[in-house]
Order: C-alpha cells, then structure tokens, then sequence
C-alpha cells in the first residue's frame, strides 16, 4: 500500500473517531461503558466544573475535523496530542483493561505517524 493511502486511512481513522466522539459529548447517542470508581470520580469532578466537557468535546470535533480534512493538520495534530495522552493515561491509570487501550492505542499510533509525515512542520520546533 503507498504512502499517500496509509496517510488518508489515518487521517480517517483518527479525525473520524474524534469527531465522532466529540458529537457524542453533546448528542449522547452512544453509551459509555461502566467504569471503575476512580475513573468516575475524575468523570464527576470534570462534569461538575460545568466548562471542561464541553471544552474537551468541541475541541476534539475542531482538530478532529481538521485532520479528516487535512486542512491545518499539523495544528489539529498538536491540538490532539494532549488529548490523546489523557486518554491514554486514563484508561492505564484509572480504566486499566484491555478491551479499553485498543482504540487509544490505534488512535495515538495514527497521530504518531501522522506527524511523523507532517515532520517538515514540526522538525523546527523539535530543535535544541
């Protein structure tokens, strides 16, 4: 497979779930899975601040969009990036399972190679 096609599946890949997902923070039209108490604490104490989930949400269908799109990748790239590791880092830390790292560990490979190809932009910030 070249190149150019392994780069549209994961802009699909990633910018498609985190669209998806982040409609999903205000149309609810998908069920989360039950949780451990820890990770429903944190879920609690991000609910109750009243900004953060729609914070969250709408920033991940903005950078999620401009990676489908391609249009600003690099910035929706960089935008994801902490999300991603949150992500991760919850479900490790808080929502450990297997079932619950596949999709956030295939999400950050797609962001890995993403800005891999995109290095041009990112190379300069990466300089001593």
């Amino acid at each position: 497979m070249d190149k150019s096609k392994v780069t549209l599946i994961a802009r699909v890949v990633l910018g498609g779930a985190m669209v998806v997902f982040g409609l999903n923070g205000f149309l609810q039209f998908m069920q989360m899975p039950p949780l451990p108490a820890p990770a429903m604490d944190l879920m609690g104490a991000f609910a109750r601040t009243g900004y953060f989930f729609p914070v969250l949400k709408l920033a991940e269908i903005v950078a999620g969009a401009m990676v489908l799109s391609g249009f600003f990748l690099p910035l929706g790239l960089l935008i994801l990036a902490p999300i991603l590791l949150h992500i991760i880092l919850f479900h490790l830390f808080l929502a450990p399972g297997l079932s619950g790292m596949v999709l956030p560990l295939v999400l950050v490979l797609a962001e890995l190679y993403l800005a891999k190809e995109n290095m041009d932009v990112f190379g300069p910030i990466l300089k001593k």
